[in-house]
């Protein structure tokens, strides 16, 4: 073997023996700062260089004047790497608190602003990912807070609205019992009308209560949107003859969709009620359906409301919103639109509002049933 494989051989493991003991301080040390472990690292490569130098001089490959040369150069080269290490991990380690302080402001409840300071690649993105996550969390505490207001108001008016016929069912009741009703058909009449309209309120509760749990059942059959529409226009006119409101079906296209039947009339029937009960006496309430030029499906239903306030429109779908502060009917429970989006969402279509010169239209797209 000549001298150069020898050299290195003997290089090689004086350099190995330094990288073994490192690793192996390394692990004990993975828990302290990252300052220690690039103090750690820079040492090996030092230490290591030196281990071989000195492996080699062992050997009798180095003269006495030589290994003392080389050892002040490794000397002089572990001091320079050791003040380097130490710098960039005091660095990186200021660089990562204020990445924690700044994490730690959205976790209490703020939102996420990233040091103005530069930092590493992996620190940038990590604060990228820090800043996308704190925005998703403001869109959720939002959310929550929207929902909370909702449920406030749906508890608040609901309470009211179950109150109201209570109280008079029992003054009908007591009236009766104590022989004292002056017309008891009448009163008999009026008891099972409020307890239609509570059978109602109550369907409507149990109804929204599995739109939100998700077990809403869907049996799903191929329908015709003239049908479907037909229906609905057929089951509302009674009371848009009783309230003088003109129903109009224009632009009915017979298009196939696959959807529950059932639930979709109760989005129809929920639309138009509500616009028929919004819409004066001799106005116009209208429906249409008909293909989108994407493929999809549009049912809309227009009505003569006279608009909805901008700032309300993104609540119009919300549990408990009624457009008004009424608490007597036909306000209701504010339960009617947001039954309409879950049953829409369900069928994985949407419902939107917008207003229109006079009024508001509603719609509502779904898929296209598959050839």
């Amino acid at each position: 073997m000549n001298d150069t494989l020898l050299i290195a051989l003997y290089a090689f493991l004086g350099a190995a023996g330094t990288g073994l003991a490192g690793a192996a301080v390394l692990r004990v040390v993975r828990h302290r700062s990252l300052t220690v472990s690039m103090a750690v690292v820079a040492a090996v490569g030092v230490v290591a260089m030196l281990a071989g130098t000195l492996a080699v001089a062992w050997a009798m490959f180095l003269s006495p004047h030589d290994l003392t040369v080389v050892t002040t150069v490794v000397a002089m080269a572990a001091v320079v790497s050791l003040a380097t290490a130490f710098l960039l991990g005091r660095w990186v380690v200021a660089r990562s608190r204020e990445l924690a302080v700044a994490a730690r402001s959205f976790g209490d409840g703020g939102s996420f602003a990233a040091p103005s300071v530069p930092a590493t690649a992996e620190l940038e993105s990590l604060s990228r990912e820090l800043a996308a996550t704190s925005a998703r969390l403001a869109e959720s505490r939002e959310r929550e807070r929207a929902l909370e207001t909702s449920r406030r108001e749906l508890v608040a008016w609901i309470s009211h609205d179950l109150r109201t016929p209570l109280a008079g069912l029992r003054a009908m009741s007591e009236a009766l019992e104590d022989g004292v009703a002056a017309d008891p058909d009448r009163y008999l009449r009026q008891i099972r009308t409020e307890v239609e309209r509570l059978n109602d309120m109550v369907g409507d509760l149990f109804e929204l209560s599995r739109i939100h749990a998700g077990t809403l059942p869907l049996s799903y059959a191929r329908i015709s949107l003239y049908d479907l529409v037909g229906d609905a226009l057929a089951g509302a006119d009674p009371l848009a003859r009783e309230l003088g409101v003109r129903l109009v079906g224009d632009r009915i296209e017979p298009v196939p969709v696959e959807v529950d039947g059932k639930e979709m009339s109760r989005v129809l029937g929920n639309l138009l009620v509500n616009a028929i009960r919004r819409t004066p006496a001799d106005g116009t309430v209208a429906v249409a359906a008909e293909r989108a030029p994407d493929g999809a499906v549009v049912l809309s239903v227009t009505d003569g409301c006279g608009g909805i306030p901008e700032e309300d429109l993104p609540r119009v779908f919300d549990t408990g919103w009624r457009g008004s502060h009424a608490r007597t009917p036909p306000a209701g429970a504010g339960l009617g639109l947001a039954i309409v989006r879950g049953i829409v969402e369900a069928h994985r279509g949407r419902a939107t509002v917008r207003n229109i010169p006079g009024g508001c239209r509603f719609e509502v797209t779904l898929p296209t049933a598959a050839s």
